[in-house]
């Protein structure tokens, strides 16, 4: 019986059986978590709870050299990257610790970096009172991960602190990008469905004949990543173009900000500007300069040329 390597639809498949089973695991052990510790708990606790599960469903299948439920039904085993045998323990344990340690690592990393990054003073201290007030704070998730990102933000300055925000929503947008270039090189290659695979270098061999149709749907799929690729370009070049005219709006509003000074007026009656133009004071009478910036001619200078207005 000839060994192909598995295609595009039946990794798909694979995947798809997997997630079923995996969800089905963590609701039963929401449920009995709920049941047990009640909503606050299992609210707190909840990815927790969701990370064992994966990692309970993967040790009982993949790290003890069994198919997985999804693997079974399609009838495809693991390869290393000799594609001559199964993966080592090692290489198992690698592959399940990126399939789902490292994504929820990566949330709550990213989450507890921009909530700090985006809390004032006042927050802190907040955080600080509860802390006080009992341990409770200890056996939250995620405790000693806040701890160590607070003591790393706070040896920045308010304007580094305010530098980082755009930089870890950066971040997010990559990672998000790299998920979707990473599928459309699947649907163009056939091989590694996740970036987990793909870093422990763990394809899948069929162990069923060819089928009429294999060459169709690998077709099929190629067309789709190409269609994936293009997408993603375009999406690439709005996001370029945006980013482009948010930097040229600031450094507008910098200009403006500069220039607004030198059109301070000199008594309120016949404000003058160094420009030459007509400063037009806001209706309402004296008492109401105080709340009403003078609208000049300058203010459309920033996008058109300064308007003349003749006495």
């Amino acid at each position: 019986m000839p060994l192909v390597p598995a295609n595009q639809a039946q990794l798909i498949r694979s995947s798809q059986k997997d997630e079923y089973y995996q969800t089905f695991l963590r609701n039963n052990a929401n449920e009995a978590f709920q049941t047990v510790a009640g909503s606050k708990r299992w609210l707190d606790w909840r990815k927790e709870i969701e990370l064992l599960s994966d990692l309970a469903y993967f040790g009982l299948s993949t790290f003890s050299g069994y198919q997985t439920l999804g693997e079974e039904y399609v009838n495809i085993i693991q390869l290393d990257p000799t594609k001559r045998k199964i993966p080592s323990r090692a290489r198992r344990a690698a592959l399940i610790l990126g399939h789902t340690f490292v994504p929820y690592l990566l949330d709550k990393l990213l989450v507890c970096l921009e909530n700090e990054l985006q809390a004032d003073e006042d927050d802190h201290r907040r955080e600080r009172g509860r802390r006080r007030q009992g341990p409770e704070s200890w056996w939250s998730p995620g405790y000693r991960l806040r701890e160590w990102v607070r003591g790393a933000v706070g040896l920045l300055s308010a304007p580094q602190r305010k530098a980082c925000v755009p930089a870890v929503f950066a971040v997010q947008q990559g990672l998000a990008l790299l998920r979707r270039f990473h599928a459309a090189l699947f649907y163009l290659t056939g091989t590694f469905y996740h970036l987990s695979k793909r870093t422990a270098g763990v394809s899948y061999l069929r162990v069923m004949g060819v089928g009429e149709d294999d060459q169709a749907v690998r077709n099929s799929y190629r067309l789709l990543g190409a269609v994936s690729l293009l997408q993603l370009a375009i999406t690439l070049t709005l996001q370029f173009n945006n980013y482009r005219h948010r930097q040229r709006a600031r450094q507008e509003w910098k200009l403006y900000r500069s220039l607004e000074p030198s059109c301070s007026p000199q008594r309120v009656g016949a404000p003058a500007c160094p420009h030459g133009g007509q400063v037009h004071p806001v209706p309402g009478g004296p008492e109401a300069h105080h709340l009403h910036a003078l609208r000049t001619p300058l203010l459309l200078g920033v996008h058109h040329g300064v308007v003349q207005h003749q006495g």
